[in-house]
């Protein structure tokens, strides 16, 4: 099997951990420190996000890089990282969709306060899942700093890596940039945005790089496609064109392969997707990847975009058989019994009296919430099933996280849920999502917006789980 990483363009350094058994593209060996943790530094940098030849954008990034950095273990082995903060202000480490510990899930103040600029933290533990991760900021100025780019991924490998020719890792981004190629700080978070459904990006990157993505792979070669949408806001909704995608995992989380109604799948911020696809059997034949932004009241359409094209050439690959489902997680519970569940309903609506303050321009029930505030929703045992209904009574699409656990979405019947697991559901605008889970893992935990600017205008609360 070969990983192929043309994605990450030549000279971007990537922080990687490597399995045993597996060949690579050539990377920079990962920097250390003395006790053998990876080196995770926060600190400004530059990107030159419009192209090599255009002059670069100041950003925010680990050791000052965009595209992302990739950490990879294999599961079962250890996560060792040391952040260190080289910025001018506090930030933190939050690894999305993670089931680790709750002391380590980077959410300050909520599980541990924020690392001070030039203070570190170490971050050790034993992933329980394999998947890919999305890691950014969840402290103060978490939008802020992750609209500038900071942000990572992090690969956990099954035991038993499926046989594809090539994997790739997209990392979809947005950003709105002036004419000298940078972003002002009223680009980032602006009050007029976040009032709304947030910063909409109209330049768009794979891996730091303008689309569309362009590659070539053998016909009929299988190509992993791990996916991630790390735009502040944009809802995008994903069309495969010449070929059938098959979804094997949603949110690092494996399912029974499937193929996506009319090819296209949607994708809120954040959502992490694993897609295996074949290249069409003729050389020159091109499989397209159109990006289509979620239609939102008073926000102009745009018309589809290519972000990707892999053009077959050369001589073609013998045939392959079917698609098969990934290691199934029996972490997970099988079932979750609804009749014995704690149930509470977030309804999500503007702020009646806004005024000037940012922190108050969005209400769960009523009420501007933050993970600061003194006491949870509610409290549960550890093993107590749990079921949320989103609300969303605002005119613009929401998308809904809960931290430290993953969930089914239920049926509007309450009479099932969806064959796949999450740890963010899109609330389209003027409708309600009801989603359940098991509260196994024991600590304080934020439910809120997976849309940061969103989460610090109102829209955070968290629940316990003893």
């Amino acid at each position: 099997m070969t990983i192929d990483r043309r994605g990450f363009l030549a000279g971007a350094l990537s922080l990687s951990i490597f399995p045993s058994g597996a060949t690579h593209a050539q990377s920079a060996a990962p920097a250390r420190s003395d006790d053998g943790s990876v080196l995770v530094e926060a600190k400004p940098g530059e990107a030159r996000l419009r192209g090599p030849k255009e002059s670069a954008t100041k950003i925010l990034g680990y050791s000052g890089d965009f595209p992302p950095k990739i950490l990879r273990i294999k599961k079962g082995e250890d996560l060792k990282l040391r952040l260190r903060n080289s910025l001018a202000e506090p930030t933190t480490l939050h690894i999305r969709g993670m089931r680790g510990p709750n002391g380590f899930d980077g959410v300050a103040p909520l599980t541990q306060q924020a690392v001070a600029p030039g203070a570190s933290q170490d971050i050790r533990f034993t992933p329980p899942d394999s998947g890919h991760f999305y890691f950014h900021p969840h402290g103060p100025n978490a939008a802020e700093q992750a609209g500038r780019g900071l942000g990572g991924m992090l690969i956990v490998d099954e035991e038993t890596p499926p046989q594809v020719d090539h994997e790739f890792m997209f990392a979809l981004a947005d950003w709105e940039l002036n004419s000298a190629g940078q972003m002002p700080p009223q680009q980032i978070v602006s009050m007029m945005d976040t009032g709304r459904a947030g910063r909409l990006g109209s330049h768009m990157t794979i891996n730091g790089s303008p689309v569309p993505f362009a590659q070539e792979a053998r016909p009929g070669a299988r190509i992993r496609l791990r996916l991630v949408n790390m735009c502040m806001a944009q809802l995008a909704a994903l069309t495969f064109d010449n070929t059938m995608p098959m979804i094997v995992a949603i949110d690092s989380q494996p399912c029974k392969p499937f193929e996506p109604v009319n090819k296209t799948f949607p994708m809120g911020p954040g959502a992490r997707f694993d897609i295996f696809f074949d290249m069409p059997e003729k050389a020159g034949e091109q499989v397209k990847i159109a990006l289509r932004r979620w239609p939102i009241k008073g926000v102009p359409d745009l018309p589809p975009q290519d972000v990707a094209i892999f053009t077959a050439r050369g001589e073609r690959r013998p045939a392959l058989s079917a698609v098969a489902p990934l290691p199934e997680n029996t972490a997970l519970p099988p079932i979750i019994p609804l009749q014995n569940a704690r149930r509470m309903d977030l309804t999500i609506e503007p702020h009646r009296a806004r005024g000037l303050n940012p922190e108050r321009l969005w209400t769960f029930n009523g009420t501007s919430m933050s993970v600061a505030n003194p006491k949870p929703l509610f409290s549960v045992k550890r093993g107590t099933p749990v079921s949320f209904g989103f609300i969303n009574k605002s005119e613009v699409p929401h998308v809904m996280r809960v931290h430290g656990h993953v969930m089914r979405q239920l049926h509007l019947l309450d009479d099932g849920w969806e064959p796949y697991w999450r740890d963010g559901v899109i609330v389209p605008e003027g409708r309600t999502v009801r989603v359940a889970f098991l509260a196994d893992n024991p600590g304080k935990w934020r439910v809120g917006s997976g849309i940061l600017a969103h989460a610090e205008s109102g829209l955070s609360a968290w629940f316990e789980v003893t």
